[in-house]
């Protein structure tokens, strides 16, 4: 991959959370601006606080979007996801939630450049033409993510064994394990320092963030894959 290749190359990271997504494009070589509707101080790039589908929607029509190489959503959907459709429910706990699945899947479609939407495992209406998990980069967490790819395509990587359990309680039961689990307190959970060292993450100790993050680790590989792919198209 060429250093040209790279130079100029921008995503979007829209939802974008703490940064764990954009940190990891900005590894693979690429440009990164950051929409989330909270307020990220901690936010390691160019960033705009706002509806992040409000901004696909002006970008789109007023065509600065084709600043862009590439479009990271990850749009909430605790609707679907499997806490919520799992303990949660079975607990009667929660309550609605919203689903934005299709309405960003919709305005990237408009936008006609090449995206990649991610969910958590759960029942998120999304196409997994990808999935990851730490164990594929050697990472203290296992945090299965699905990706949607839309407008580019690669392969599959092998899913390898997990080398044993995530530490903590689970059903009274206490398991220790390679891994730390980087959400909720209590029960053996990991610990803020744990989780930052768990996925790569140093730039928030912010706990909430940490549980939503994704590993950079995976967005690297996607943003590498994605310029292999062009750069075959280019030449």
């Amino acid at each position: 991959m060429t250093t040209a290749l790279r130079n100029g190359w921008r995503v979007l990271d829209l939802f974008s959370c703490s940064g764990g997504a954009g940190w990891g494009y900005h590894l693979a070589g690429f440009a990164v601006d950051g929409c989330d509707i909270a307020d990220r101080p901690r936010y390691p790039f160019a960033y705009h606080r706002g509806d992040a589908l409000d901004l696909l929607a002006d970008l789109t029509t007023t065509g600065d979007i084709e600043r862009y190489a590439l479009i990271h959503a990850s749009p909430p959907c605790q609707a679907g996801c499997a806490l919520t459709v799992g303990t949660n429910q079975s607990q009667g706990w929660g309550g609605a939630h919203e689903d934005l699945v299709a309405p960003t899947r919709e305005l990237l479609d408009k936008t006609g450049l090449p995206y990649v939407m991610e969910q958590p495992n759960g029942r998120a209406e999304i196409r997994k033409d990808l999935s990851l998990c730490g164990e594929m980069f050697g990472l203290g967490v296992l945090r299965h993510r699905n990706f949607e790819l839309g407008g580019w395509a690669v392969g599959k990587p092998a899913h390898p064994r997990h080398r044993g359990y995530v530490r903590g309680y689970r059903h009274g039961v206490y398991r220790d394990g390679p891994y730390v689990a980087a959400y909720g307190d209590g029960g053996g959970k990991a610990t803020v320092p744990e989780m930052q060292h768990a996925m790569g993450i140093t730039w928030t100790d912010v706990h909430a963030e940490l549980t939503e993050a994704i590993p950079p680790a995976y967005t690297r590989w996607i943003g590498s894959a994605f310029l292999t792919v062009r750069q075959e198209v280019i030449v």
